[in-house]
């Protein structure tokens, strides 16, 4: 009788309970992710670096994207949680058609959504020129980035969210009612707290998605530097002027990301375990 491995007594299953080739496939997949950013890292010209990192407008880009991404963010979790909220505890006539168009942002090209803020919010969009007649301008500023980012990075947050409170269930919130809490009283001390991680998770997302958002903060905001131009709009400049200069910034990025992404890991219940 085959002796359980080391893996299995410590209660985690081992490489012996899936096929081998199922192994194979997913080394091939890792390889395929992991090999590029490899390739990247050798390119750094590491001997400059951090004159490369550090040029003004580099550091401007950065501290850009990081302000933008936060409020983008922010904006995520003020709008996608009542969103998210809705979408998983009413049922209305629509409400396939509105999921549907609230995630359409995941699938739809980044450049199609920031013709689309354009048409909406540009000098001559539908609330645009309106806007504009009050002395307020959104299209081609610091403003406009934010709102391309939590166009592209709302749907996140939304279906993580959703996903959390429909797992979740409604028996404790219907306990809470029953005892006489009002509505606002079981969003916060029950509904809330349940989904606390899958909200984490969410933010950390949408804060990764907005850090990374090119197409449609181009299209909608322009590249001013100090003002719109985020980090990836420098990366892509600079690959046209400065190489090693791109490829740096493109390492910064990247560590911010995985950075993000094991924040994200660690906000998903029972993945502490199993890292």
């Amino acid at each position: 009788m085959a002796r359980p491995s080391a893996a299995g007594r410590r209660g985690r299953p081992g490489f012996d309970t899936i096929p081998r080739w199922v192994v194979a496939v997913a080394a091939v997949g890792a390889l395929f992710v992991l090999l590029p950013l490899v390739a990247m890292a050798t390119r750094v010209d590491w001997a400059n670096f951090l004159a490369l990192v550090t040029s003004e407008s580099s550091v401007a880009a950065l501290l850009l994207s990081l302000r933008t991404s936060v409020a983008a963010t922010a904006l995520c979790v003020l709008l996608g949680v009542p969103m998210a909220l809705v979408l998983a505890r009413t049922t209305f006539r629509g409400q396939r058609l509105l999921r549907t168009l609230v995630l359409l942002p995941l699938v739809l090209p980044p450049v199609i959504g920031g013709i689309a803020l354009l048409a909406a919010f540009g000098r001559q969009g539908l609330l645009g020129h309106t806007l504009e007649l009050v002395g307020i301008r959104i299209a081609f500023s610091t403003t406009a980035v934010v709102l391309a980012q939590t166009f592209v990075a709302l749907p996140f947050l939304v279906l993580s969210l959703e996903g959390a409170l429909r797992v979740a269930g409604t028996r404790y919130e219907a306990v809470a009612a029953t005892l006489g809490a009002r509505p606002t009283t079981v969003l916060r001390r029950i509904t809330l707290p349940l989904v606390l991680p899958a909200l984490l998770s969410g933010a950390v997302l949408s804060f990764a998605r907005a850090l990374g958002e090119f197409g449609a903060t181009l299209t909608f905001a322009g590249s001013l530097q100090g003002v719109t131009r985020t980090l990836p709009l420098e990366i892509y400049l600079q690959r046209e002027t400065d190489p090693n200069a791109a490829v740096a910034l493109s390492l910064v990025l990247v560590v911010v990301s995985v950075v993000v992404v094991a924040l994200t890991l660690r906000t998903v219940p029972g993945r502490a375990g199993a890292s």
